[in-house]
């Protein structure tokens, strides 16, 4: 017999939405089906004995070959032969920083995946810790100028400037750096405002940024530091969260819980509404969890690690705290398990078909913890009046070179949009930006 659960801890849609949420749970047998807003979620049954891993092997973009676009857009390269481009920022100028950084694993770990064959789905090497800056003094699409903005950083992540300082969260903390408008080159002294907990869990080490509209708060997401809490929750101490201060590092405090990797943070179009892009957890079988983004409730707990896309008990920590399970909320839209879901922008420029205008585009890195692979494209999701309006679609592919061999080109994370209302994405592993623009 069918159990229907109305999951009414869920904030009121009232407040975003004008009417209340409709978010349910249906379990169906084995599986459990979860209607969001905008989508039927079916959640098979959780296996703690399903998991299975596929390296992808990068091979590099061949010569003349680039990612594939939607008609009437053209792909380009805004920069290459750099690094581990893993994030984009706009400067107040128009100036471009790249933010190049990688993961750096253990000996351990680094001897474990070259027997896995993991290593080949990575950047080699340490971590370049160095933001680059890119300016196209003349508009024509194509950057003159090319500086070594700042160096000697920390696995870097996001970057934001705020008046005079610039900002960069490093894995292990957020500083701040005396800045002026049209700086090609960082001289000051930093000051670490902040300290994080360094690394986690897999690639839980990118700590991005975003400020409020009136620059008055600075949002900084925290991944955890393992897959479900086995290390103890005492050691996920201002873990899976997004945190809030104030631009001189005072006044911390958990804006939202529950969020096992938030990295991709943007406001909705004609918002307040924060949105994250969250990577969900590991070892419940090849569809189980779905990546997701969401918008953030102040204050709201959204199920790491006790429950998953809603009130759904993970089974390894069953029973453990039914209170938290039970102030779950559901994700708006689950964008597919093990993707990887890093990059998130919403499109606010008006130089893209309107379908486009207002909707957001999640960068995809792409599974290693699936028997296939997953991801390894950029998606959009289709919005209206700042809530989603359709399911998720391709927009940026041809990533993966040969499914069955597990060989790809590439693997997309960060997506910005650009002052000419185009967007980048950065390529980590093949040392690329990508530019896609409307022809």
């Amino acid at each position: 017999m069918k159990k229907q659960i109305l999951y009414t801890t869920l904030f009121s849609a009232t407040l975003l939405f004008g009417c209340q949420s409709n978010k349910t749970s249906e379990e169906q047998g084995d599986s459990t089906t979860v209607s969001t807003e905008n989508q039927q979620v079916n959640l098979p049954a959780p296996d703690t004995t399903a998991a299975k891993n596929k390296f992808s092997k990068v091979i590099g973009w061949p010569e003349n070959k680039m990612p594939t676009a939607p008609e009437g857009f053209v792909v380009s390269k805004f920069a290459s032969n750099i690094k581990s481009p893993r994030n984009t920022y706009i400067a107040p100028n128009g100036d471009v920083l790249i933010v190049l950084s990688n993961s750096e694993r253990s000996t351990k770990e680094k001897v474990a995946n070259a027997v896995t064959g993991k290593a080949k789905s990575e950047v080699a090497g340490e971590s370049a810790n160095t933001v680059l800056l890119y300016r196209d003094a003349d508009k024509d699409g194509v950057a003159e100028l090319k500086t070594t903005f700042l160096t000697g950083l920390n696995q870097p992540y996001g970057v934001t400037i705020i008046g005079n300082s610039f900002y960069v969260a490093n894995t292990d903390g957020l500083w701040q750096y005396p800045y002026k408008t049209g700086d090609t080159k960082i001289t000051g002294t930093g000051k670490k405002i902040l300290s994080l907990p360094a690394g986690g869990y897999n690639n839980h080490w990118t700590r991005n940024l975003i400020t409020n509209a009136d620059k008055s708060k600075i949002y900084i997401t925290v991944g955890s530091g393992s897959n479900v809490g086995e290390n103890g929750m005492e050691n996920e101490v201002k873990r899976a969260n997004i945190l809030e201060i104030n631009p001189d590092g005072t006044g911390e405090k958990i804006y939202a819980s529950g969020l096992r990797n938030p990295v991709g943070v943007d406001w909705a179009l004609g918002t307040n509404m924060l949105w994250t892009a969250v990577n969900e957890r590991d070892g419940l079988g090849d569809d189980l969890v779905p990546d997701y983004i969401t918008s953030v409730k102040p204050g709201g707990f959204y199920g790491w690690p006790y429950a998953y896309f809603g009130q759904n008990e993970d089974p390894r920590l069953k029973g453990q705290k039914p209170e938290l399970v039970k102030k779950t909320i559901v994700p708006d839209v689950a964008v597919g398990s093990h993707t990887a879901s890093l990059g998130l922008a919403f499109y606010k420029g008006d130089k893209f078909p309107s379908k486009y205008q207002g909707g957001a585009f999640v960068g995809q890195h792409g599974s290693w913890n699936r028997s296939a692979l997953a991801g390894y494209k950029v998606i959009f999701v289709p919005f209206k009046d700042g809530k989603p309006a359709g399911k998720p679609e391709d927009f940026l592919t041809g990533f993966i070179a040969d499914v069955d061999k597990a060989e790809v080109y590439g693997r997309p994370v960060g997506v910005t949009q650009t002052p000419d209302g185009a967007i980048l994405v950065a390529d980590d592993v093949s040392g690329v930006v990508w530019k896609v623009a409307a022809k």
